[in-house]
């Protein structure tokens, strides 16, 4: 009996503690479960906050923005964001899609003058697109040029896809466009990236007609000068009255300083120049071209011209294993070459031009001297003199009836003057190795394996290499 009692409580006693446990198990549920609802609510009203502070920030950014588009764009508000796609064309002039006219025109942006946008490179690394703030992806500013372009894409001419890409474009990249007023510019400051640009005569009257294709200028922007088959890179340093300015119907004072450094490795043409009586010493590989520059002014023509003096340039080799080939040219051909020259010689070794009043292209101006290494690599001395014509027999004064006069004789190939002394030898050589191109105007001595490279432009008739036309 007193066992099956004790039985009995301890079965009570067990289901009680469970019941005990199972209450207690259940409360600390609800506990965890009451604070992970709570902590999900506050994370919630969290994000929530985050979402409208984000909401809130973001409407005053867009107002702060659109009231400076406004007052940029002069009351005028116009953003875009389209793909750049390039096109061939010079300036700084963007074709746009012709919903962009009907938005500017609704809004009478062309009746506020030349229209004018700020274009900034997108970022697209990132979940959502940001403006960039990579350095070498730019910001600049354009003119338009029509709208007649894609919807949804903006098409950039060179200037403006180099300056916004320098380093390259990202596949299908997108620009920023914002409709902006510009003042008119009063001031420039610009200066090459190598040396050279100084030496095109009349260079600043070939910097305004490259500008003349501009409608604005933009300060860290490169402008590119195209004279002949080079072009000269510029960039803006200074400008007034502000960092971006209008170039339309306006004077602009500019001022071209000389670039900071001479970079040796770059494959621009620099003319070096010379003084009368003074070589330099040159070292040319073959297939290159060293150029040089001198000039004769009026005095120096006026000797000249009286038959008292003449003007001689030389090349002197000092290695055998190499040579040169000499050509010369009146500016404004400022680099001539084996297809664009006015004199040139091509001896063996050392070489002579003798320039005289006998010679109708010659005169008063600036002249380029280019050595060209025909074989190998040559080592020589260029020197350009004025020499008397009157030249004295040894042990003779000056004014002696023994003094000789100093003769140059006509090639019969090349048309150039050579001294009487020697005009057997250069015929013999010249008719044997040169060629004169019986193009109407053109005249030049070429080496008789170059003729077959030699072509003229069937409409403006200008000579050129075969190779380099048939690339253009």
């Amino acid at each position: 009996m007193d066992f099956e009692l004790r039985r009995a409580r301890e079965k009570l006693e067990k289901e009680q503690k469970e019941r005990k446990e199972k209450a207690r198990l259940k409360l600390e549920r609800e506990r965890k479960a009451k604070a992970e609802a709570k902590k999900q609510r506050e994370a919630i009203e969290a994000a929530q906050r985050s979402r409208r502070l984000d909401a809130l920030q973001a409407q005053l950014k867009a107002d702060e923005r659109m009231q400076e588009n406004l007052l940029a764009g002069r009351g005028i508000m116009f953003s875009r964001i389209l793909q750049a796609i390039s096109f061939h064309g010079s300036g700084d002039k963007i074709k746009l899609p012709p919903s962009c006219f009907a938005e500017l025109s609704d809004q009478g942006a062309f009746d506020k003058g030349p229209i004018y946008f700020q274009l900034s490179v997108i970022h697209q690394d990132g979940p959502s697109e940001t403006k960039t703030t990579d350095p070498k992806q730019q910001t600049t500013h354009s003119g338009v040029l029509e709208f007649t372009a894609e919807e949804s894409y903006v098409e950039l001419p060179p200037h403006i896809w180099n300056n916004l890409f320098p380093v390259g474009a990202p596949n299908a990249p997108l620009v920023e466009l914002h409709y902006v007023w510009l003042p008119k510019g009063t001031y420039a400051k610009l200066q090459p990236e190598v040396v050279g640009f100084s030496d095109i005569p009349n260079h600043k009257a070939v910097l305004e007609t490259t500008l003349r294709q501009h409608a604005t200028l933009s300060q860290g922007d490169v402008i590119t000068v195209n004279h002949g088959i080079l072009a000269y890179k510029l960039r803006v340093l200074e400008l007034k009255p502000s960092s971006s300015v209008s170039v339309l119907e306006t004077d602009i004072e500019v001022d071209v300083v000389g670039p900071d450094s001479v970079s040796e490795s770059t494959n621009q043409h620099v003319l070096k120049p010379l003084n009368f009586g003074m070589s330099e010493a040159v070292m040319v590989e073959e297939g290159n071209y060293d150029y040089y520059k001198f000039s004769i002014d009026n005095d120096t023509w006026e000797k000249i011209a009286s038959g008292d003096v003449r003007v001689e340039v030389k090349i002197d080799a000092e290695t055998s294993g190499g040579d040169t080939d000499l050509y010369m040219s009146k500016h404004p051909l400022i680099f001539p070459t084996r297809h664009q020259h006015e004199w040139s010689s091509h001896d063996v070794g050392s070489k002579v031009l003798i320039l005289s009043s006998k010679d109708k292209n010659f005169g008063v101006g600036a002249y380029s001297i280019g050595i060209y290494g025909f074989k190998g690599t040559t080592k020589c001395k260029v020197l350009v003199s004025v020499e008397n014509n009157i030249s004295l027999k040894m042990g003779q004064q000056a004014g002696s009836s023994s003094s000789v006069e100093i003769d140059t004789v006509e090639c019969r190939n090349c048309k150039h003057f050579i001294p009487s002394r020697s005009i057997a030898l250069h015929e013999a050589y010249c008719i044997r190795h040169n060629i004169v191109c019986q193009h109407a105007g053109c005249g030049i001595v070429l080496r008789i394996e170059e003729a077959q490279n030699h072509v003229h432009c069937e409409n403006c008739g200008q000579a050129s290499q075969r190779e380099k036309w048939k690339s253009i």
